[in-house]
């Protein structure tokens, strides 16, 4: 059975503002009270099977809550929900934007903001999702499908002048519920190598959200790039928690997270407790990252803004540094974006530096999504006690960190004093101010052409070129009153000739090495 559903037009009086985004609920969809009998086709025949359909259709206009919600009230007796939906999409004027609308799903435990009620989202990347007890779509939670009030979860991206006219069908498919099957989730410990450099990506993308690659895919794919561990990290979805049974292996850490994507802003959860899910749907103004970001780290995981001056609609960060345990500063093969995002946490060392307050470490991942997008492109080398959870998240958290554009490339960086002091990346070496201070830089695997620099709290100070080889050793010479931190850049040949002072792309980038006597 199928039944057209009255068009929903968007009244004033829909507009709930429940202290974080604002969000419109539509008329409800109703469907029987109970299982029908029915042949599959909606024909009664007693057997307690069969399908119903709707069908909702409407228009949003320019300027609608980020959130519409239209309530469905599933009866009981349900196996199976199943949503599609299209939308219109207008030619429209070049420089206006177009219609781009997201879908998810809450079950019937409601829609409250960090609420139990989640049970998937793919946001622009699926047409349709599926979710019954044993199976679902992936980027939504497989589970019984209880009866009560389940809502939709539409998010209108952007809308063009002329509204956002879209179509949602339901169906519902009756019979024996069936059984969910127990997640089977990554461990959190590989056998490793002991006390090491350890290579990993925290932004990567499956299917589970709007990849292209699957679990099986990206695993291998972190192998051949040389990596030692990855971070799960879907848009605003679990579901990929429970998805790499068999592909973890002594020499691979897994990491559960999400890519939590806001409107204002993504921020990268990394190894968190698996299974755990952080909700999306506030911005800047509704005051709430604060909460969430406590909520990541209650689940053991770090919060790192991603790609922070990324020009697409939404992926500014709006929310400030203040809750951030590290900032992702080059994302992705290299872009203008990246080289801002590394100047806007250089300015950030500089208040830390003497103050011996806290500072924000940076990191960098491949954002990868599909191919050709290249895993490990860039990735974050970290000195870790072991391969394991607690090790790696201790070790961003602290700094022991630098970035390199493949595993090919290795980066040996810190600063010595005159008594055989010595600090190494994301450490402190405590000499007076007045004290000499030797910064190393050795360098291995950058392509040639590539040059060195070592830049302070001043911007860069010494900059030499690498051999050919790609490989070599660097010395500069200051005081801890000249120079209020040190760290190290390798970068290929500018990429613009002739334009003096116009930086080539990165090869590597370390975190700093802080000088004086004060903590950090």
């Amino acid at each position: 059975m199928c039944n057209d559903h009255t068009e929903h037009a968007m009244g004033r009086r829909g507009l709930l503002v429940t202290g974080a985004a604002a969000a419109l609920t539509l008329g409800t969809v109703s469907f029987a009270n109970a299982a029908p009998s029915g042949n599959g086709n909606g024909n009664s025949t007693g057997t307690g099977t069969g399908t119903e359909t709707q069908t909702v259709r409407g228009t949003l206009p320019t300027g609608s809550p980020d959130f519409v919600y239209l309530p469905v009230d599933v009866p009981r007796g349900v196996r199976e929900i199943r949503v599609s939906y299209s939308y219109v999409r207008p030619t429209v004027p070049a420089g206006t934007q177009g219609n781009a609308l997201d879908i998810g799903i809450f079950d019937e435990r409601g829609t409250e903001l960090g609420g139990k009620g989640f049970r998937g989202w793919s946001g622009g990347a699926r047409t349709e999702f599926f979710i019954r007890a044993d199976e679902a779509t992936p980027g939504y939670l497989p589970g019984p499908v209880r009866s009560g009030k389940w809502h939709i979860a539409l998010g209108p991206y952007t809308v063009a002048p002329e509204g956002l006219a879209y179509e949602v069908t339901i169906t519902l498919t009756y019979g024996s519920p069936g059984s969910t099957p127990r997640p089977v989730h990554p461990p959190e410990r590989a056998k490793g190598r002991g006390r090491a450099w350890y290579r990993g990506d925290c932004h990567l993308h499956s299917v589970h959200s709007d990849g292209r690659r699957t679990p099986a895919e990206i695993a291998a794919g972190a192998r051949a790039a040389g990596l030692d561990f990855i971070n799960t990290s879907e848009h605003n979805t679990s579901s990929s928690h429970g998805a790499w049974d068999g592909l973890w292996g002594d020499d691979l850490l897994i990491l559960t997270g999400e890519e939590i994507t806001t409107r204002n802003g993504h921020v990268v959860a990394i190894g968190m407790d698996a299974g755990t899910f952080v909700d999306w749907r506030y911005r800047a103004r509704d005051n709430r990252f604060g909460h969430y970001a406590r909520e990541v780290r209650r689940a053991g995981g770090l919060v790192v803004p991603a790609h922070p001056h990324a020009t697409c609609i939404g992926c500014n960060w709006k929310f400030g540094f203040g809750d951030a345990d590290a900032v992702e500063v080059w994302n992705g093969p290299f872009t203008p974006e990246d080289e801002v995002a590394l100047a806007s946490w250089d300015n950030t060392l500089v208040s830390a530096a003497r103050s011996g307050q806290s500072w924000t470490p940076a990191m960098g991942s491949s954002d990868a999504h599909r191919d050709p997008d290249p895993i490990g492109t860039p990735q974050t080398v970290v000195l870790a006690d072991e391969l394991s959870r607690e090790a790696i998240l201790a070790g961003i958290r602290a700094g022991r960190s630098y970035i390199a554009e493949s595993a090919a490339v290795s980066v040996t960086f810190g600063a010595s004093g005159g008594r055989g002091q010595h600090a190494g990346i994301g450490e402190r070496l405590r000499v007076a101010d007045d004290a000499p201070v030797t910064v190393r830089l050795e360098v291995t695997g950058a392509p040639a052409g590539s040059s060195a620099r070592i830049v302070t709290d001043q911007g860069t100070l010494h900059t030499a070129a690498l051999p050919e080889s790609g490989s070599g050793t660097v010395e500069w010479r200051t005081t801890a009153e000249y120079a209020t931190y040190v760290r190290a850049e390798v970068r290929r040949p500018p990429a613009v000739p002739g334009v003096p002072g116009l930086p080539g792309p990165f090869v590597a980038l370390t975190n700093p090495v802080f000088l004086g006597g004060k903590g950090a």
